[in-house]
């Protein structure tokens, strides 16, 4: 059987030209999402769509972007598909993965993919260290600067404030205090062991 999934983004779009497509393409069944951004994944008539196919069934879009923004997502629904003993047609772009030609371009747009994953991957590892490096902090920003943290260390040590005071002072837990605490002690830890060294 021939299944045909149509969509728009906007309500304001018309999906007239991809049903006549779909239709003249001999479609039997035809999902439609209308105002739905290809950016998301779960999509109620995609996923109709999907649900119907079984084993040798074929499912068409107009263009590939109709059935995914991105290549690694349009990669994940037609290696589910292929899984599944399902074809993938896009009429636009000529692309069929019932013929072997098909297979073959789908198979190297997949490795095209991955290497881009990787080299994204590799270019956030190495930014990663190299902030690391000039003394960056990565993630959320913290709560507590290293000042305040030291501040609260010294108050309690010394017995002006307990803990859970300076947590209620700072707006934050005692757990996130203790960390922040322990992190000064682990900088002016290393601080202490290069002077020495």
């Amino acid at each position: 059987m021939l299944i045909g999934y149509a969509r728009v983004s906007t309500e304001d779009q018309n999906l007239g030209l991809q049903l006549d497509a779909l239709t003249h393409a001999g479609c039997e069944r035809i999902f439609k999402d209308e105002g739905i951004s290809g950016a998301i994944a779960d999509r109620r008539a995609l996923n109709d769509a999907l649900a119907v196919l079984t084993h040798g069934d074929v499912l068409i879009t107009w263009k590939l972007d109709r059935l995914g923004r991105s290549l690694a997502h349009l990669i994940a629904i037609t290696s589910r598909l292929e899984a599944g003993g399902i074809g993938f047609r896009s009429l636009s772009e000529a692309i069929d993965t019932t013929s072997a030609s098909g297979r073959l371009l789908f198979h190297v747009m997949g490795a095209i993919a991955e290497f881009e994953r990787s080299l994204i991957s590799e270019r956030t590892l190495a930014g990663m260290v190299a902030a690391r490096a000039r003394g960056q902090h990565l993630g959320r920003a913290r709560k507590i600067s290293d000042e305040e943290a030291l501040s609260a260390k010294l108050a309690i040590e010394r017995g002006v404030a307990t803990c859970e005071d300076l947590a209620v002072a700072l707006s934050v837990s005692p757990i996130t205090l203790n960390r922040a605490m322990t992190r000064v002690c682990s900088i002016s830890g290393a601080h202490a062991t290069k002077r020495s060294t």
